[in-house]
């Protein structure tokens, strides 16, 4: 069987070891280093010919070559994506003061990155798009300065990004192509749609839609790409007008899909309403939560437009930002892709998704991720519609009365503030954690090949963020295959009475839950505040929030002390508390109907992530001021490894699936 015991990550025979290892070791010299990036500034994308001539030149084998060259264009595209980034911060858009929308609400506080999705306005109007005259801090504030990016304001010549009427016709034409394409392949079904086998999805006939939709804005298609369509529905408990501010400010799009979109930038501003509806080039990461599966960038143009008095649209389509369609790029793309919003009438939306997308990512992914990845179900419809349901449920529980609390501080917990704190610095470290299993882009200090081969992802980076402990932060996490369903497990995480079998804070004692805020209709989707020492020992308590849905599920924790509980409960403000969390994703292994054995069951399988930070090095004034040599670094590592490791043979032993 595919996915089996032999399926966990770093399993294999000693002889692939000692194989990986020597591989590992191997270490291209200057002067090869020096041939290759000679001849990528000619060619970035070699053919097999060219591979095979330049490995006879520089003394390599021609895997090596393809994987070099694989490395050093990614690495040439998040730089020129950092830069890019870097060059729109700061600038007011089209020195432009008609480009912010009247009737749209976007918030205006500075920090808006530290605020949480229920903290952040949204506005009663209805959608219009009349010129504004004098809105250019709302377009700065909201557009721009995200996440703490320092302020740079390039002058408009030096704008890779200022569109002449040309491109803005052709950008515009592509909107309006993209709509029309919406709108008919939602409204279509054969001979456009086909099943799965067990009737359970729905995907795009590649011939049908070839013939229906014959355009040039199509992608470089290379010979490991695949596409991915889907299509979902659900009702949501949010208004269009509360969904299409959500889809059009970037950071509310990251909080409204904190386990889906790790970032997310409004690059420019083509129009706000003037031209029929609010058009912008955005840019976001896609992540699916673990370090073994590689990030989804995408350049795009949204457009949100209401096309009746009751029905809302919201269109994303790629954008050849590099012009890089003819050269072999980019390995991300979306063909005409978003939802259909209905009103439904008292606060809900019948939200009707579409996912089309062209991936090169085959290579990226390790094999447990594999039939959860390549089986549409990471980046599909349905999980994106579930997590918008899971979203605006926990939103309307922040919002509402039903919030009920249990045990000691019922009375204060359930004070409207200090319940808004609550769910507003967990939703923080919920994102924060997601955020930091991107673990790629935060490793500056190498960690050993052997624990990479493992399976074990070890990053160190300098904290600078109010919202975290200054100071040195080492991050470890791992993956591993269960052969248990992902309820199983989660109702394993969630027990307290099994809480001293894997967390190292209780140091084997017993846990005593202090204070609960429900977040959803399941009553195990809540915040705790758990004491894990008796008090007359430790001051310190966990604030822990966990969540189950359709598409997997999560228990994500991080130490916070007594003061500042008490402080949260009595309403003071939470955007400036640090806090580092630790904690787990439990989702599906990607096994379906298809994959029926002999009697007739369809096997159970979950994935299972595990990853823990902990502050190596405080610095409370200057973090550049840290020291910590090598070695230290090293042992540091080591030591986390350890407890990565040990935490995840605890794990197996107490769930029965030890190796």
């Amino acid at each position: 069987m595919a996915d089996s015991g032999e399926e966990h990550v770093g399993e294999s025979s000693s002889s692939k070891r000692r194989s990986k290892r020597q591989r590992q070791c191997h270490r291209h010299t200057m002067e090869q280093i020096q041939q290759l990036e000679i001849f990528f500034k000619e060619c970035p994308h070699p053919d097999e010919d060219q591979r095979s001539q330049l490995s006879r030149e520089v003394g390599l084998d021609p895997k090596q070559i393809k994987f070099w060259f694989q490395n050093k264009r990614t690495q040439t595209k998040h730089q020129r994506i950092s830069t890019l980034i870097s060059s729109v911060v700061g600038r007011s858009f089209v020195m432009n003061s008609k480009l912010a929308p009247q009737n749209i609400t976007l918030g205006s506080s500075s920090n808006s990155s530290d605020e949480s999705l229920l903290s952040q306005t949204i506005g009663d109007s209805p959608i219009g798009y009349p010129p504004q005259e004098n809105n250019n801090n709302n377009v700065h504030e909201n557009s721009i300065d995200i996440n703490n990016i320092p302020i740079i304001t390039p002058s408009p010549q030096e704008s890779e990004f200022h569109h002449d009427n040309v491109e803005k016709s052709i950008i515009l034409e592509i909107v309006v192509a993209a709509m029309d394409e919406v709108v008919r392949v939602l409204q279509v079904e054969e001979p456009l749609w086909i099943k799965s086998l067990n009737g359970v999805r729905n995907s795009i006939r590649r011939d049908s839609y070839e013939k229906i939709f014959s355009n040039s804005h199509r992608p470089y298609r290379s010979s490991s790409a695949r596409i991915e369509s889907s299509k979902d529905s659900g009702v949501v408990s949010m208004t269009p007008i509360e969904l299409i501010q959500n889809f059009l400010d970037p950071i509310k799009w990251m909080n409204m899909f904190p386990t889906m979109v790790t970032k997310a930038r409004t690059i420019d501003v083509i129009d706000t309403g003037n031209l029929g509806g609010s058009i912008q080039l955005m840019y976001e990461k896609l992540h699916i939560l673990s370090p073994l599966v590689g990030a989804r960038d995408f350049f795009f143009i949204r457009c949100c437009r209401q096309i009746d008095l009751t029905t809302w649209i919201m269109v994303d389509v790629s954008y050849d930002i590099f012009k890089e369609i003819q050269s072999g790029g980019p390995s991300f793309w979306k063909f005409p892709s978003g939802c259909i919003i209905q009103d439904l009438g008292n606060g809900k939306s019948q939200v009707t998704w579409l996912e089309h997308v062209q991936v090169d990512d085959k290579n990226q992914t390790h094999r447990i991720y594999r039939k959860l990845v390549c089986g549409r179900q990471t980046y599909g419809a349905k999980r994106w519609i579930i997590t918008l349901q899971r979203m605006s449920e926990r939103y309307s529980f922040a919002m509402g009365t039903k919030c009920p609390t249990t045990h000691d501080l019922e009375g204060v917990v359930n004070d409207p503030k200090g319940r808004k704190n609550v769910m507003q610095i967990s939703q923080r470290m919920v994102k924060s954690f997601c955020e930091i299993l991107s673990m790629s882009d935060k490793v500056d200090f190498p960690t050993s090949p052997e624990m990479t081969n493992k399976g074990v992802r070890i990053s160190t980076r300098k904290s600078e963020e109010i919202s975290q402990p200054k100071g040195l932060i080492v991050t470890a996490a791992t993956s591993l295959w269960l052969p248990l369903s992902f309820e199983t497990v989660f109702n394993f995480f969630r027990d307290e009475r099994t809480r001293p079998q894997w967390d190292v804070l209780t140091s084997g004692d017993a846990v005593t839950e202090l204070a609960r805020v429900i977040t959803g209709t399941f009553p195990e989707n809540c915040i705790k505040i758990i004491q894990p020492y008796a008090p007359s020992e430790n001051s310190m308590l966990v604030i822990q929030e966990t969540n189950i849905d359709q598409m997997g599920a999560f228990l994500i924790y991080a130490p916070i002390d007594l003061p500042t509980v008490t402080s949260l409960i009595n309403g003071e403000d939470s955007t400036k508390v640090p806090i580092l969390p630790s904690g787990f994703i439990i989702s599906p292994d990607g096994r379906l109907a298809a994959d029926k054995d002999s009697t007739g069951n369809t096997p159970n399988g979950s994935i299972l992530t595990v990853a823990f930070q902990i502050l190596i090095c405080a610095n409370d004034n200057n973090v550049n001021n840290y020291s910590i040599s090598q070695q230290q670094h090293m042992e540091t590592v080591t030591t986390v490894h350890s407890l990565l490791s040990s935490t995840v043979i605890n794990i197996k032993e107490a769930l029965g699936c030890s190796d």
